[in-house]
């Protein structure tokens, strides 16, 4: 997952052990720099490709998910391509992450691969470093999307897997036919 000589974060490592002891199934990770709503893969499956699409086996899934946020955003929706972040308009405000560029230790990735829980990168502004008075506008373009995208934690797989007695199963591999991606029940 990590290239060699790769140095995991303390912090970084304290939220894969907390991602891992508790069943997440939807996340994003907010950035600057850019007004775009990523999705997995971030790092190409050729890594000397760069721009490569790389898509999950569950990227109608991401997709669905990258959308439910770009769409409720008043500004990523907006089809001036004029504006920050308007190279994405005929994308819909969104695009997969080693499309745009790829780089290895990604959460969304590690997310992915090693829990169930799927997470999207949202880029909330072209300014990688906004100003204090900056921050009330860009929680208030963003609130509306990330509650949207919080309800979609209502799609895809969910309820209970029991034995004949009713005990919830732990660990229970759960396949879909046609996606090349298993889930697991959480405790």
């Amino acid at each position: 997952f990590f290239s060699p000589g790769f140095q995991v974060a303390p912090e970084t490592k304290a939220v894969m052990k907390w991602l891992r002891s508790i069943p997440f199934v939807l996340s994003a990770s907010l950035h600057g720099g850019e007004l775009v709503v990523t999705y997995p893969y971030d790092y190409s499956r050729h890594p000397m490709e760069e721009k490569m699409f790389s898509p999950t086996p569950d990227e109608k899934m991401f997709k669905m998910l990258a959308k439910a946020y770009a769409d409720a955003h008043p500004v990523i929706s907006d089809r001036s391509e004029l504006r920050c972040g308007g190279n994405f308009v005929k994308r819909g405000g969104i695009i997969n992450g080693a499309e745009w560029y790829s780089f290895t230790g990604g959460m969304a990735d590690f997310n992915y691969l090693h829990t169930n829980c799927f997470e999207v990168t949202v880029e909330v502004g072209c300014e990688k470093f906004p100003l204090e008075e900056e921050l009330f506008t860009i929680w208030h373009e963003n609130r509306d999307a990330l509650l949207n995208y919080m309800e979609m934690v209502h799609r895809g797989i969910k309820g209970i897997v029991s034995d004949k007695f009713g005990n919830p199963i732990k660990n229970a591999r759960i396949s879909v036919r046609g996606i090349q991606h298993d889930v697991t029940t959480g405790n």
